[in-house]
């Protein structure tokens, strides 16, 4: 559970780094921003503070930002049903606004290569693709991933098709993904 001041303390940085951006956005927005610890309690190691713009049946657009060094832990995004229909996992594009996002996927890679600092939280993937400010990456839906912020943090925009967040499949199996913030 995120305590309050850790949730508002988040909600600071992505709000100063959206301005420092130049990336403008409404109090109703604000009010929006999620912030999640993935339930680990290590928020600053572990965790995202992200606003979704958007998320219908076809799309979803948001802005993830990540303190520095700060990762989003490895998980899936599944094929599956809803309201007794089928669909396929997200496809997701990531453009990186501002600093650097080491992205890790599916396929050959040296985990002792990476640029990354191997999170406190399970990792299995480690073909690397580094994104810097402008450059994007699509993955596949079923691609197993994981990413962190260099050190300067980042923001990084995802378009994608629908977002079902809270049936992500997470390598660590104590993830919670929707978050709990104390009164």
């Amino acid at each position: 559970m995120i305590s309050k001041e850790a949730y508002d303390a988040s909600v600071d940085y992505v709000c100063k780094a959206f301005a420092a951006a130049g990336i403008v956005i409404t109090e109703t927005e604000k009010k929006a921003i999620e912030v999640a610890d993935f339930g680990l309690g290590m928020l600053d190691e572990v965790g995202l503070q992200l606003l979704v713009y958007v998320n219908t049946e076809r799309c979803c657009a948001k802005e993830m930002v990540l303190k520095p060094f700060q990762t989003c832990p490895e998980h899936r995004h599944m094929d599956g049903v809803e309201g007794g229909k089928p669909y396929v996992g997200k496809e997701e594009t990531f453009r990186v606004r501002r600093g650097t996002c080491y992205l890790y996927v599916d396929g050959a890679g040296d985990k002792n290569a990476i640029k990354a600092k191997i999170p406190p939280s399970p990792v299995t993937v480690f073909r690397e693709i580094i994104l810097r400010e402008g450059d994007q990456y699509t993955m596949r839906p079923n691609t197993n991933h994981w990413f962190q912020a260099g050190p300067e943090g980042a923001i990084v925009s995802e378009f994608s098709t629908k977002s079902r967040d809270e049936a992500d499949v997470f390598t660590d199996e104590r993830i919670k993904r929707i978050p709990e913030v104390a009164g």
